[in-house]
């Protein structure tokens, strides 16, 4: 049980470390909340790389990268070969799918907007 008494509102905030958080490794929604991770996997969708490549192309140090490729590989976003002696990423798409799943629930809300949108623009173009 976590206990903090006299403490005034503007201390709450301080003090969260009696409620769970999620770790970013615990699974592929936590990895993806992360933006560099995100721009990760948009650059290895269509193809497997090298970090040197990724580091290359995102701009990014290296540590970053390897850092950033550690959590993805933890939480099976990507897989890892050894080429000589490199280690090349790639994408997992299997593990995508629950990712991709999740937001295509949105996609009809997201249509509908644009309908909205579209048939408004008409609306203004026909009185203007």
């Amino acid at each position: 049980m976590c206990k903090i008494s006299g403490l005034t509102y503007s201390h709450i905030s301080m003090y969260y470390f009696c409620m769970a958080r999620a770790a970013t490794t615990s699974d592929a929604f936590n990895a993806v909340a992360e933006p560099r991770r995100r721009d990760i996997l948009n650059y290895l969708a269509l193809q497997e790389r090298p970090v040197g490549d990724i580091v290359a192309a995102l701009e990014m140090e290296q540590p970053s990268v390897s850092k950033h490729l550690r959590v993805l590989k933890d939480v099976g976003l990507v897989r890892a070969r050894r080429e000589g002696r490199q280690i090349v990423y790639s994408v997992n798409a299997e593990a995508i799918r629950p990712l991709h799943e999740w937001a295509s629930t949105f996609e009809r809300l997201w249509r509908h907007q644009l309908l909205k949108v579209k048939e408004r623009a008409e609306e203004k173009t026909k009185k203007g």
